[in-house]
């Protein structure tokens, strides 16, 4: 009689168990029915051909005083990007980094984030009503993928981070780029924006950003490619960065050198 009790308990603890989990599920699942719902992925451009965020302007006029503030930077190069589809390309020291490709043109750009950022509380709205395109860590993200090839045939802008994270080591190597940079901008004939923070961004420092030319990898297009390939075309974007960080501490230099 007491085993039977006993029994009893634990069948009735299991299934308050299970109809708790059932309830957790259905709360996410709906959870992720609303997030899914407030997520914007293509912004349709206007008469003059712009593919203008509002949203994401608003924060523009907000925050940018106060980035220039705290974070002083000077942008070089080629700083005011036309419309049309760009895919750029930036090293990744902080969260501040998306304010310097914004800051190349009022149009909208979507960036490509960690998919954990789409769920964040605060953060997660604001990325998705910006059009924050999610990807999985490992860079196997099908969806994201194909997220990212519609926003480039609708004309509009990509942000990427080939590093991955934000790279806390010391010195002043790159932490290894991911692949897919390059194969976006081939399979979708998109030029790409080489982006480099120069200076590791601080407090009320100036840091300086040197942004390239734009870059077309047509001696790829139309050609079934091995992984090596995309492999190598990845490494042409890498290698530009260097150059132009490269290029910008030998102008100053030269100008130091000829102030003395």
């Amino acid at each position: 009689m007491e085993e039977t009790n006993i029994s009893e308990k634990d069948g009735k603890k299991a299934a308050r168990a299970a109809k708790k989990e059932q309830k957790r599920l259905e709360k996410e699942q709906k959870k992720r029915k609303k997030q899914e719902k407030q997520r914007r992925l293509l912004f349709p451009a206007d008469k003059k051909g712009r593919h203008v965020m509002h949203f994401m302007n608003v924060l523009r006029v907000i925050f940018y005083p106060i980035h220039a503030l705290i974070f002083p930077f000077k942008l070089h190069g080629y700083k005011k990007v036309g419309k049309g589809a760009y895919i750029y390309v930036c090293n990744h020291y902080s969260l501040l980094d998306v304010f310097f490709p914004a800051h190349t043109t009022w149009e909208g750009v979507h960036f490509i984030a960690k998919e954990e950022v789409m769920h964040a509380p605060v953060l997660g709205y604001v990325a998705r009503r910006v059009g924050v395109i999610g990807a999985a860590r490992d860079g196997s993200d099908v969806r994201s993928i194909m997220d990212s090839l519609k926003v480039l045939k609708n004309g509009e802008k990509i942000v990427i981070f080939p590093e991955g994270t934000r790279n806390r080591k010391p010195g002043d190597e790159f932490l290894p780029f991911h692949g897919g940079a390059a194969m976006l901008a081939i399979k979708s004939r998109t030029p790409v924006i080489p982006l480099v923070i120069c200076d590791r961004p601080r407090p009320f420092r100036r840091v300086h950003v040197m942004i390239g030319e734009p870059m077309e990898l047509s001696d790829y297009y139309g050609r079934k490619l091995t992984p090596e390939e995309y492999g190598e075309a990845d490494k042409l974007l890498e290698n530009r960065l260097y150059e132009l960080r490269d290029e910008f501490r030998a102008s100053r230099r030269k100008k130091g050198a000829e102030k003395r």
